[in-house]
């Protein structure tokens, strides 16, 4: 899907009744620091929506607004025409969000297997946890899913290996699995390829173009401005809190503000 370029771009608003996400007017502070002004967003069904801006511009607080980590001072974050206010971070996975963090966030202890099979268990009885006098056997629902999208990632030869022994760039397709077994309706992803040779991270576009084609919408931060132009449909910057450009890849790209956030004034 595509959006039309606003005459505000400070409204960061795709046009049409196709709206997935909504966020209107989300301001937050911390103390005297303004993180978040004012931020109003929309993301529409299968979009793959890239948020870029420098450091510090409030993209990750953005983020945890969406998901109940942090509560926002002003505005709301509306789901698939539900507002998510006062949903613990828990309910809100639930409704369908899933969240890729910063630094992989896997059990380094357990087997990929049971990773994957942890986040299946929580979507089919609602409560994020193994019992560890329970045996999954090979042919119970949640291993059998498990092991499924550790095939489509290419990681079932490794199912029984602890997670502690991946490379980053395999741990980062293993919290990808995580999320997929949660089968959420959208993904958020903090810089997905943070610290990855251009070899995972080319593999980690391809992956994640193959999780959208299945009908995933994507919410993407990422300073990598290849990944950037490899996967958005559409781009948001941020900066100081406040979206300052919005549009397809090869509008934001030549955007004077853009760069003038990026690089500064005097370039």
């Amino acid at each position: 899907m595509t959006a039309t370029h606003t005459t505000e771009p400070a409204a960061g608003h795709a046009r049409g009744g196709d709206d997935l996400l909504v966020i209107r007017g989300v301001s937050k502070r911390f103390g005297g620091l303004r993180a978040l002004s004012n931020v109003n967003l929309t993301v529409e069904h299968g979009q793959i929506h890239a948020i870029i801006g420098p450091n510090g511009a409030g993209k990750s607080t953005l983020l945890n607004c969406m998901i109940g980590l942090i509560d926002a001072d002003e505005g709301e974050v509306v789901f698939d025409g539900k507002p998510l206010k006062g949903l613990s971070p828990h309910n809100i996975m639930q409704r369908g969000i899933a969240r890729v963090f910063q630094t992989p966030q896997v059990f380094p202890g357990m087997s990929l297997l049971d990773n994957v099979a942890i986040a299946a268990l929580a979507k089919m009885n609602g409560q994020f946890r193994i019992d560890p006098f329970v045996y999954l056997s090979p042919t119970h629902p949640a291993v059998e899913e498990a092991s499924e999208i550790l095939r489509r990632l290419g990681l079932l030869k490794m199912a029984k290996y602890d997670a502690a022994h991946l490379s980053r760039g395999d741990k980062r397709r293993l919290e990808l699995g995580i999320c997929m077994a949660c089968k959420p309706r959208l993904m958020l992803l903090d810089e997905p390829t943070a610290g990855m040779a251009r070899h995972d991270t080319n593999r980690t576009i391809d992956l994640l173009r193959e999780i959208s084609a299945t009908g995933i919408t994507m919410i993407v931060i990422e300073h990598d401005m290849h990944v950037v132009f490899s996967l958005a449909d559409v781009i948001t910057c941020l900066a100081q809190g406040t979206p300052i450009a919005f549009g397809k890849p090869e509008e934001v790209r030549g955007n004077p503000k853009v760069r003038e956030a990026y690089l500064g004034s005097s370039h």
